[in-house]
């Protein structure tokens, strides 16, 4: 970063030696994992240039944006309609939540076996190290699991305005009321925080800013189906976590144009790896910045490619569009209601939906094999790993079952295992 960015991390309340020694850290992590690869598309500096100033120029956006009355609302997860931030005027962005920060801190106020990335946020906040969940005047959580559920109650003591969504846990007429009526309620909370009320044209042009948005990474999906993989999973696991915190439109076109030139390098017969290299589907917990350790450790130790991500940080999070047709706010929640219930979390019981998607991502991206990558003490996924392992090798696609943290004690364990599994694919 070229710009002075200290008086404002300090005016946010920020941690500023603390702050420094993460960024120091996150910053050589990048270049450890980014920098290395080789063939990257040259659309791929945008991205890197977001992940310089991630900490930086975004943060001023967003402090510059409030002054000027906009409110900015933080959130953990892909149940949190951005649709209805933007129709408030507001700017949605996620928060810290995918590095080992401040544990000890953290696990003053939670069990040691809780899982990394609600031990994560946790940190960060204590630690005063993230800017997004200082910069922002609204954070949201949201129930979809035991151990979100129980932390948020003492979260809430640790910032200025919390506000808890209840998830259904079954899919269901019922459970799709109890959806309706907490989105309303988050409506009216936008609303009030915002002095704005929700037309019909607002909420259209959210929604259709953010279909704009997942359309342009349905098309970076669709792309990697080519063989050879135009692009490393790396490099597109790297987009999805970026479309959490970059301005939507700006975002979009920059996707928009690496596309343009994956087509271009498809056509000529192009990929970051020989054509005929063994295919990975990724599939399991959500990968938040910057954690990028099984991936880096498949591509890197590896000669296979990583196709695709069944994730919330992925097509999981992505897939479906919002209908924008309704004539009144009262419809177009619906169709928000509608395309966020389709959302195959593992919280739901029962969950056959996400068997599903992963048996038609891996057909659709020509996979080799799958990685069911599980955060330890994520029990819905973990539960969940063992149905959709059988399931999969049952159709023969091969299964490896990895359950991790954030740490990196156990990376030389997990790459003999990949290095095995791969070698199994290849025959």
């Amino acid at each position: 970063m070229s710009t002075d960015y200290r008086p404002m991390w300090e005016e946010l309340g920020i941690d500023l030696e603390a702050h420094d020694t993460l960024m120091q850290v996150l910053g050589q992590g990048y270049k450890d994992v980014y920098h290395s690869q080789e063939n990257r598309p040259e659309g791929m500096k945008y991205l890197d240039f977001v992940i310089t100033e991630v900490h930086g120029l975004r943060i001023k956006e967003l402090v510059d944006a409030r002054a000027e009355g906009r409110k900015v609302v933080g959130t953990f997860c892909v149940f949190v309609p951005e649709e209805l931030v933007l129709a408030v005027h507001g700017i949605c962005v996620g928060l810290c939540a995918g590095a080992p920060w401040g544990l000890e801190e953290a696990e003053r106020y939670l069990p040691r076996n809780t899982c990394s990335l609600i031990k994560g946020f946790f940190g960060f906040q204590l630690g005063k190290v993230c800017p997004y969940m200082l910069a922002s005047d609204l954070i949201v959580g949201e129930n979809t699991c035991d151990g979100k559920k129980k932390a948020y109650e003492i979260f809430a003591e640790h910032v200025s305005d919390l506000f808890v969504m209840d998830m259904p846990q079954m899919k269901s007429e019922e459970g799709r009321a109890i959806l309706r009526s907490e989105y309303v309620k988050f409506l009216k909370k936008l609303e009030d925080v915002s002095g704005r009320t929700i037309t019909v044209d607002s909420l259209r042009e959210g929604i259709r800013t953010v279909n704009g948005k997942r359309g342009a990474l349905h098309r970076l999906s669709r792309l990697r189906a080519a063989d050879p993989a135009p692009i490393s999973g790396l490099d597109a696991l790297l987009a999805n976590q970026i479309s959490f915190y970059d301005d939507p439109p700006r975002f979009t076109d920059s996707i928009n144009k690496i596309c343009d030139e994956l087509e271009k390098r498809i056509e000529a017969g192009q990929g970051v790896r020989p054509k005929g290299a063994p295919r990975i589907l990724m599939s399991g917990c959500p990968m938040a910045i910057p954690n990028w350790k099984v991936p880096h450790i498949v591509e890197s130790s590896t000669k296979a490619v990583i196709v695709g991500e069944e994730s919330c940080v992925g097509e999981r999070g992505t897939r479906n569009l919002v209908d924008d047709s309704g004539g009144s706010v009262e419809a177009l929640v619906e169709n928000i209601v509608d395309r966020y219930f389709e959302i195959d979390c593992a919280v739901f019981t029962p969950n056959p939906g996400r068997l599903e998607h992963v048996r038609e991502m891996a057909k659709d991206l020509k996979a080799d094999g799958v990685i069911h990558y599980g955060l330890q003490f994520c029990h819905p996924y973990q539960i969940e790993a063992g149905p959709v392992e059988r399931a999969l090798e049952k159709d023969g696609i091969p299964v490896l079952r990895i359950d991790t943290d954030y740490s990196q004690e156990d990376v030389e364990q997990i790459r003999t295992r990949v290095e095995a599994f791969v070698e199994r694919i290849e025959g």
